[in-house]
């Protein structure tokens, strides 16, 4: 592992490290949420708020949604990085968004690449695109698109033995990577999927950053120590 990337991932592990700006902490990277408020993201204030130093996205069965909605980083959208979050979600089915575009500006509705969570464990870790071409990696693949959007998929782990990693109703770390054409999610410590995305027509370079509220039952999903790391 490269120096840059070892403080960067020791810098999300042990937050007390970082330095006093919140925005910066000097070292690349970057801050997106490590509590207080929700200064730099935009979405329906209804159904996200800041609780505790976390970003919390809850529905009610009083107050359903109809369609899937998300809160967005209105800052910087970077080509390259590494992007870490920790997550808890105790019901439902979420995402993080990147490289995404805005879809519906009022609805706070975007598209694009998702690392996906959920409740469950069916769908956490799998490379998904929001409003797109849906499923590109399952959980435990290496999946090549090609140029005409064939794809090729290799299987590196098992997706069951993947997820008795993944705790649901407990917090774990996310990390993604995009450089260039290839996209990588890890769930704590382990990667769970991987894109290498060929097919120039539809691949996304850079985009917004988002985090999901899925419609369908209530849910609650919890994100906290955001952070970013742009790769040169």
């Amino acid at each position: 592992m490269r120096t840059a990337s070892l403080l960067f991932v020791l810098a999300f592990l042990c937050p007390a490290v970082v330095a006093e700006d919140p925005k910066d902490s000097g070292d690349g990277v970057q801050v997106l949420y490590g509590g207080g408020d929700l200064t730099g993201w935009k979405g329906r204030a209804d159904l996200w708020s800041a609780e505790n130093g976390e970003i919390v996205g809850r529905t009610t069965a009083e107050n359903p949604i109809d369609g899937n909605t998300f809160l967005i980083w209105t800052g910087d959208q970077p080509e390259n990085f590494e992007l870490v979050a920790q997550f808890k979600i105790e019901s439902g089915n979420s995402g993080i968004q990147y490289r995404s575009k805005i879809v519906n500006e009022d609805k706070f509705v975007v598209g694009g690449y998702q690392a996906d969570i959920d409740f469950g464990n069916r769908f956490a870790g799998i490379l998904y695109e929001e409003k797109g071409r849906g499923i590109l990696a399952q959980r435990g693949e290496s999946v090549t698109i090609g140029a005409d959007g064939k794809k090729t998929p290799k299987r590196f782990a098992d997706s069951a033995k993947l997820a008795k990693g993944i705790h649901a109703g407990e917090w774990n770390d996310f990390r993604v990577v995009a450089v260039d054409n290839k996209l990588q999610h890890f769930i704590n410590g382990a990667m769970t999927a991987e894109v290498i995305d060929d097919q120039s027509e539809k691949a996304a370079k850079k985009g917004v950053i988002a985090l999901q509220i899925h419609r369908g039952p209530p849910m609650v999903v919890r994100f906290k120590n955001i952070k970013i790391r742009k790769i040169d």
